[in-house]
């Protein structure tokens, strides 16, 4: 028997899914354990193997891999606590990063904040004005040397950026994507000087035209690679030490992983690693339920996370903005807001009654917990209105104090807004569900989607419990809460059922059509730099699967869309496709007649995706049968819906449900790991994979 595990480290929760090659399917969570999240990780691997009946030991070593989608670089590009860089620039650009392409007033900013331009302003610069040395240099945008490359001043400014305590040297010279020549000779002398320090260099992290955002990139890879190598080196030793021989894995933003050994020198493409699990989820559990358009909704303790699967892929992005830097990087399209079922409750300056984005983490945790917490949260909220039971959380493992969470609400909330206890928790948990269902729309809706083409993945441990809520005025045809054993776990069991994903892109501008032999050329150098990336992640691959796009452009535009390739040898035939493609995809965003051919085409980025097929795939099991008309455990007072207050309400315990098993609303169904809310007027069905598919009601 072999084992593939799925570890996913939150701001509260570390949530963890072994499968088997022989149909085991287990799940738990443990407390996350800031600053050292490697503890929550170590701890997590113990509850699944108390779990089946195994030490930790014997467990590491029958699993052939572990999939880790980890928050290390995320959290020290939000906290700022990354390494000291240095950076090399060339002759006359040093000032390009400070001013950020002109964007960096409003780049990632609402547009509220960008109307508002009088209190926008521009981030601090990614590495201060003493650590950036210009380098005498020139490459043309032919890729021809202009000025060859002073090494005695490269030797210099390294000894100086060394001396002066940098940790790290990112390095982007202009057109250096067309002719690396010079990055590539500095690394050489970078080694030769200051062999200990880190080195990042443009053309391998972000081979795009434009100067700035590729600067950017490369910086914030060479701050996070010394944190994310810091990070998973002891780790995999302390993993090493307990018997585990197979593969460490790393989530990366795209929705694929990468070895451990391999990231830090990637460090930029893992700042979405935790925010994609759960996308890759929802992929998984689609393939079995045949679902092609779905939202996918995460809420644990601290976020509330939002992506879109159309047609059966998820909605991606080449680019991104971390702190107004825009950063070339391929992720899963998620966003987030701060509203997880720790998000606190307080009250504003002008008396308005606010939840999140602050949250109470994992510790204290909300006030509850009896953690030293002392200020309401949603969870709090959640148990005075008796949606969750005390005595049954984390299947009974934690006990959650009801007094303390009134009290908490009752001198926080409800006394300043003259309210009762009960309504001061019932606004909390309107505004939850108020917030988190505009995310939704923002996402699917302004997105020029219609909500009543998807359906509705709910997950996380909060998700379940707000999930028909926030869903509710959307219109959407159905909300499955995943249960089983992936119930509040979902977004590691999307790790552990993921593959390898390695993406290689290059910039190389030219008038479309483009000639064939330019084409075939690009996109086999970057096929064959994806084999030889492949076979350095030594693993064995069920299959191997070559994914291409291109971005193009009406001339004279600054922005590209990204349009997919047909793989094998490129005719004049399969050009005129891409850009027939390129129009298509141009009207679906920017309207019927929006494109103007007579303008001509550009092709200005190449990419490509190697995806290698990992053999073993946390697979769902099929859900007993049980009567379709359960009978409920208990009953007790529970308040789902603020025009109905108070109701009596059905409690289900999960363990009792089977396929088939109907239930209707208002009711309440209860899981070792999570909550599931059934207000009035609302159906669910159990479905074959234990699954709980909502739908509104029928009449009568």
């Amino acid at each position: 028997m072999t084992y593939v595990i799925g570890v996913d480290t939150g701001g509260t929760f570390t949530d963890g899914f072994l499968a088997s090659t022989d149909g085991v399917l287990v799940s738990a969570k443990a407390h996350s354990t800031p600053p050292d999240f490697s503890r929550g990780f170590i701890n997590v691997l113990g509850e699944l193997a108390h779990t089946v009946g195994s030490s930790v030991e014997d467990l590491l070593s029958k699993t052939d891999y572990i999939v880790h989608g980890t928050t290390s670089t995320l959290n020290a590009v939000v906290t700022g606590d990354v390494a000291r860089v240095g950076f090399l620039t060339t002759r006359g650009h040093a000032d390009s990063i400070r001013i950020m392409n002109l964007e960096g007033r409003y780049a990632g900013l609402d547009p509220s904040a960008v109307q508002n331009i009088s209190r926008t302003n521009k981030p601090a610069p990614l590495v201060p004005h003493r650590d950036v040395i210009e380098i005498d240099e020139r490459i043309d945008h032919k890729g021809a040397v202009i000025v060859p490359l002073d090494e005695q001043g490269v030797r210099a400014a390294v000894r100086k950026l060394r001396d002066d305590g940098v940790r790290a040297i990112a390095v982007s010279l202009l057109w250096a994507f067309r002719n690396p020549v010079h990055e590539r000779r500095i690394r050489e002398l970078i080694q030769e000087e200051a062999p200990e320090l880190y080195v990042a260099l443009s053309h391998e992290t972000s081979p795009r035209i434009r100067e700035y955002t590729r600067s950017a990139t490369t910086i914030i890879n060479t701050q996070i690679g010394p944190v994310l190598k810091g990070y998973l080196t002891p780790l995999e030793e302390e993993l090493r030490a307990k018997k585990f021989e197979g593969s460490l894995l790393v989530m990366q933003g795209s929705g694929g992983c990468v070895q451990a050994a391999d990231a830090p020198k990637h460090a930029v493409s893992t700042l979405g690693s935790v925010l994609t699990g759960g996308v890759i989820g929802c992929l998984r559990l689609a393939e079995r339920l045949g679902h092609k358009n779905i939202i996918s909704t995460d809420m644990g303790g601290t976020t509330f996370l939002v992506g879109l699967v159309r047609d059966g892929k998820p909605s991606t992005t080449t680019t991104t903005v971390l702190h107004q830097h825009q950063i070339n990087t391929a992720m899963v399209d998620v966003r987030t807001i701060g509203a997880g079922g720790g998000a606190i409750a307080w009250i504003d300056g002008g008396g308005n009654l606010r939840v999140g984005p602050r949250s109470a983490g994992a510790r204290p945790g909300p006030v509850c917990y009896g953690e030293g917490g002392q200020e309401p949260t949603v969870t709090d909220a959640d148990l005075v209105l008796g949606i969750i039971n005390g005595d049954n959380f984390l299947g009974g493992r934690k006990k959650l104090s009801k007094e303390l969470a009134a009290e908490a609400i009752r001198t926080r909330i409800a006394e300043p807004l003259g309210l009762t206890v009960e309504q001061g928790a019932a606004a909390i948990y309107a505004i939850q569900n108020a917030q988190t269902a505009d995310l939704v729309r923002s996402v699917v809706v302004n997105g020029g989607h219609d909500p009543r083409d998807f359906v509705l993945y709910s997950f996380g441990g909060a998700g379940p419990v707000h999930a028909v809520n926030y869903s509710a005025d959307l219109g959407v045809s159905e909300v499955v809460v995943p249960l089983g054993s992936t119930a509040a776990v979902f977004s590691a069991y999307g790790l552990a059922s993921s593959d390898i994903v390695l993406t290689a892109e290059m910039s190389d501008p030219g008038n479309f059509p483009i000639e064939p032999a330019t084409l075939n050329g690009n996109f086999g150098k970057l096929e064959a730099e994806l084999a030889e990336r492949l076979v350095q992640q030594n693993l064995r691959f069920a299959n191997v699967i070559y994914e291409r796009e291109a971005e193009l452009r009406y001339t004279m535009q600054m922005a590209e869309v990204t349009t997919p390739v047909p793989g094998g040898p490129l005719g004049e035939a399969e050009i005129a496709g891409i850009g027939a493609s390129f129009e298509q995809l141009y009207e679906r965003i920017y309207g019927k007649g929006a494109g103007f051919s007579d303008a001509g085409l550009q092709i200005i980025t190449y990419r490509v995706r190697a995806i290698g097929i990992l053999p073993i795939r946390a697979d769902l099991a099929a859900h007993e049968s049980a009567t379709a008309d359960p009978i409920p455990s208990s009953m007790r007072k529970v308040f789902l819906d603020t025009r109905k207050g108070w109701q009596d309400t059905k409690i289900y315990d999960y363990r009792n449900l089977g396929a088939g098993s109907n239930l209707t609303g208002p009711a309440v169904v209860e899981t070792p790991t999570t909550t599931v809310a059934l207000p009035e007027g609302f159906a669910g069905v159990v479905d074959a994979y234990g699954n709980l598919a909502i739908r509104v009601a029928e009449p009568g």
